[in-house]
């Protein structure tokens, strides 16, 4: 594992032509963007708690944690890790009595975890190298066109292309700056996330 760059979570949104759900973190040093693409369950289990609100039950998230807190055990940290195959990977970080262990998990799910815990929040600077969104004006970004592909249980599907980047002012820095408008544009905040109602009870 590389070098490790602490990452804040920006935003749960949603893709409103697809439905498709995306959270982003940022690098807490800089302005870099990871976008991954996840669940509706997961985006409302992260949005939820980034809302201040709780559901009447716990749900598995909530669950896990309260667990992990009555054994005694703490998630120090989350990281992601790698991105091999299109998939995003993460690894949680748990300390018990002085011994640390790493346990594999969806990005969606450590995240998730994460703002249940206040636990600190990582990415490989790998991983940041391949897939994150940069706002530096100066910054060459061209050639890193790649599909976006939806969640699924195998794991988190990044959306690999590095939009154009706009520079200072209101001259675009390249002429493909109006697309990559048109994709945020279509991206709104999950206002809405929270418990599901009417649908599917445990």
């Amino acid at each position: 594992m590389g070098r490790l760059v602490e990452m804040v979570i920006e935003s749960v949104r949603v893709h409103m032509l697809s439905n498709r759900h995306v959270v982003i973190l940022k690098d807490t040093a800089g302005d870099r963007y990871l976008p991954i693409w996840i669940g509706a369950w997961e985006a409302s289990a992260i949005a939820m708690r980034l809302q201040g609100l709780t559901a009447e039950r716990p749900l598995t998230h909530d669950l896990f944690a309260s667990a992990l807190e009555r054994l005694g055990v703490r998630i120090v940290r989350v990281v992601i890790s790698e991105l091999a195959d299109e998939t995003y990977h993460a690894r949680l970080h748990l300390e018990r009595d002085g011994l640390e262990v790493e346990v594999d998990s969806r990005p969606s799910d450590a995240l998730a975890l994460a703002v249940r815990t206040e636990a600190e929040i990582f990415a490989d600077e790998e991983v940041l190298a391949q897939a994150a969104l940069a706002t530096d004006p100066d910054e060459d970004v061209a050639g890193e066109s790649g599909a976006d592909e939806p969640a699924s249980d195998a794991g988190d599907r990044p959306r690999r292309a590095r939009p154009p980047i706009e520079s200072i002012g209101d001259t675009p820095a390249d002429p493909r700056l109006d697309m990559f408008r048109d994709f945020v544009n279509s991206l709104e905040h999950d206002q809405g996330a929270g418990p599901e109602s009417g649908g599917r009870r445990s």
